[in-house]
């Protein structure tokens, strides 16, 4: 039997003694085709991505940025607007971006959003390789994972790993805190910092943004439908305005008992696991451990929900937060502040 559906993933005909299609003791000759199919899988995507990941050097000292100091972006637009990190540009006087063709060209910064680490920057080429965006909304733990990048300053090199957990926070060095942010174990260092996460068809499902020093295996991406949203504001608007509520939060799975006994369409909520003291949602008397399923008549299912809502609300007027704490559900008048 074959899986159509998950390319580079050939379950076909498993004898017995193996696993989940992977080969019994001593069948060398399955074991190829298998490492065979994974490498094309990975090549195939490469090859696809690659062109559409920029290296990114810039002035912030009189002098461009060399080696550790450069990042990584991705081409999004035939027209070059490229998403990367926010800390990556944040204290450029000149940026020059560098294609996989060894082009050089001056880019501007088009707008920056710290409260997601995310920035787009423009370049003046046309006609350029740009990367697919997919779709965060159905990943999973344990999915392959392929970083594209320019670490420690060298070209174009590729990490594979998996999904390692979804729904994370991550503190940045600035104190900023990021929501729902993806965990992998995909090698990254220095001057991965902005360059695509993509699955195995090929399309972006993160921009990497971090990692954890002294660990192993550990690194974050920010997902893309955070990232979509954001590099449209930025495009649009040149700054992403957002009511602030003074929550950190996670998306959770919610139980198919608690979904059955409120009534819930969603199968995901949106769990509260701090609060800023003197916010928004501590003068609304919201604790953590609350779980928010909408705002006013608006669904919640994610985090990336609450911001878009909050991306169009106008702070200061106050909306109603409708949450679950313990088995009951409760609405709690609250009034964004702007952030």
């Amino acid at each position: 039997m074959k899986n159509e559906n998950r390319p580079g993933y050939i379950l076909d005909d498993t004898p017995a003694g193996s696993y989940a299609g992977l080969p019994a003791s001593g069948n060398s000759g399955r074991d190829g085709k298998l490492l065979d199919a994974y490498s094309k899988t990975v090549v195939g995507v490469v090859e696809k991505v690659g062109p559409a990941v920029v290296s990114i050097k810039i002035r912030a000292d009189g002098r461009f940025s060399r080696g550790e100091g450069a990042g990584s972006g991705v081409i999004i637009t035939p027209d070059a607007f490229i998403l990367t990190n926010n800390h990556v540009v944040e204290h450029a006087t000149d940026i020059e971006v560098m294609l996989t063709d060894g082009r050089t060209n001056k880019a501007r910064i088009v707008g920056r959003d710290p409260s997601t680490e995310l920035a787009v920057i423009h370049a003046t080429l046309d006609g350029l390789p740009f990367a697919a965006l997919g779709t965060s909304d159905d990943l999973c733990v344990g999915q392959m994972a392929i970083a594209i990048g320019n670490p420690l300053g060298f070209q174009s090199t590729v990490s594979v790993g998996v999904i390692s957990a979804l729904g994370r926070s991550l503190r940045m060095q600035d104190g900023i805190l990021i929501d729902d942010v993806i965990q992998t174990d995909v090698a990254l260092n220095p001057g991965n910092s902005g360059g695509p996460l993509v699955d195995s068809l090929g399309r972006v499902i993160g921009i990497n943004t971090a990692i954890i020093f002294m660990a192993q295996g550990i690194s974050f991406a920010i997902p893309v439908n955070t990232a979509k949203w954001v590099a449209g504001e930025l495009i649009s608007h040149g700054h992403v305005s957002r009511g602030y509520l003074g929550i950190a939060a996670q998306t959770r799975p919610i139980s198919r008992y608690l979904q059955h006994l409120l009534k819930l369409k969603a199968k995901n909520i949106v769990e509260i696991i701090s609060i800023e003291k003197n916010g928004p949602a501590a003068a609304a008397g919201l604790v953590p451990g609350d779980f928010v399923y909408g705002l006013n008549d608006y669904e919640v299912t994610s985090v990336d929900d609450i911001h878009r809502f909050l991306a169009r609300w106008t702070p200061g007027n106050s909306l109603t937060l409708k949450i679950i704490r313990g088995n009951r559900q409760n609405e709690v008048r609250i009034t964004p502040e702007r952030h």
